[in-house]
């Protein structure tokens, strides 16, 4: 199979150089600059930017007064987005002034997401928070709402900075790269091939994910051979079938497959349990512990890496709350989160939940969502 070229990669393919890939046009990461991780684990060091959020228009004196806010993710009735949901709750239950609920699409559609929120804009709200389905699609209807006077704040997947006031990260982008990808180095070794199976090329925090899984790659484990990266939709049936075709595809030569989703990896792990593959292909990815438990027990994922959704969703609700207030303004470096203390901003706009977390056969069971 041709390799291709760094011109490629600077035309918007976002390729890894040299060795790192082989195989067809790479798809999945954006084309935006990377900042990969020491391969030595050294911490990166902090560069100032100046806030690059969005500002409502005329919003009201909302200081401690109570506040409608509507919560509109990606899409609802997966275990990830209730986990968020929980979290905003409880903290809306804290807070004591207010009245949060959250509403969405059934599938993780843009088209449908931005319909929900236009709803949400002519009944009448003071706070949005969402996670975007398509960083640019999404900006019109959030500009929309600031227009409006609604404080904006997007969570888990952001959108173009100045369609919202701030975004709360649940890790850096490059720090979620480096621990994927060297998860994946331990079990397949470092001149493996893998594949991903992720949500769709558009989704904002997947492709940031995985052009800086791309850069890290290329930097610190130069050997390992990139095959391909599918879409699955967040379905958990196209997913498991994505992921049956990879394996069915590519034979002995894959030996590892990625999961960009909560959906995404159990389901590969699903498909490889089926293909009777535990062993022979490892599955590595973002989920929630409990739908990857049945998969770790029987040795068949060893590593799962995320964060917790529910302290993401609570410190959505808290960032909102403290913008509401007037006590998170443009140029802060920290906000105060109730019981996660006080969170960093980072790159301007961003706030920052933490590093990821690595769950393990040995620490699974500590945890319930």
């Amino acid at each position: 199979m041709r390799k291709l070229t760094l011109a490629a990669a600077l035309l918007g393919f976002g390729l890894m150089s040299g060795t790192a890939l082989a195989g067809s046009a790479w798809t999945g990461g954006d084309d935006q600059a990377t900042n990969p991780l020491a391969c030595d684990a050294t911490p990166a060091a902090a560069a100032a930017k100046d806030y690059d959020g969005g500002s409502p228009t005329g919003a009201p004196d909302r200081a401690g007064k109570p506040i409608k806010v509507v919560d509109v993710p990606k899409l609802i009735g997966i275990g990830y987005f209730n986990a968020t949901t929980k979290g905003i709750l409880d903290a809306a239950k804290e807070l004591g002034n207010v009245d949060a609920k959250t509403d969405g699409p059934t599938k993780a559609n843009i088209d449908e997401q931005i319909t929900f929120i236009d709803n949400y804009i002519t009944s009448g709200v003071d706070g949005i928070l969402f996670a975007a389905n398509d960083p640019v699609a999404i900006a019109p209807v959030l500009k929309k709402a600031l227009y409006k006077g609604i404080n904006v704040v997007g969570y888990d997947a952001n959108s173009t900075p100045d369609a919202r006031q701030w975004f709360v990260n649940q890790a850096q982008f490059n720090g979620i790269g480096k621990a994927l990808i060297d998860d994946m180095a331990k079990e397949i070794g470092e001149e493996g091939s893998f594949a991903i199976v992720t949500s769709t090329f558009t989704t904002p925090n997947q492709a940031r994910w995985i052009a800086e899984m791309s850069a890290y790659a290329a930097a610190c484990h130069p050997k390992m051979k990139w095959l391909e990266t599918v879409e699955a939709q967040e379905d958990n049936n196209l997913s498991f079938n994505q992921a049956t075709t990879l394996i069915n595809k590519y034979g002995d030569e894959l030996k590892g497959i990625f999961g960009m989703t909560s959906v995404a990896t159990p389901a590969s792990a699903e498909a490889v349990t089926q293909a009777g593959k535990c062993g022979k292909i490892a599955v590595v990815g973002l989920a929630t512990p409990n739908a990857m438990k049945p998969y770790v027990a029987k040795d068949c994922v060893k590593s799962v890496v995320l964060w917790n959704p529910v302290d993401l969703g609570y410190a959505a609700m808290m960032v909102l709350r403290a913008v509401a207030d007037g006590t998170l303004k443009p140029g802060a470096t920290s906000v105060k989160a109730g019981k996660l203390g006080d969170l960093q901003v980072i790159n301007g706009s961003e706030i920052l939940l933490g590093a990821p977390y690595t769950f393990t056969k040995d620490n699974i069971g500590q945890f319930d969502f």
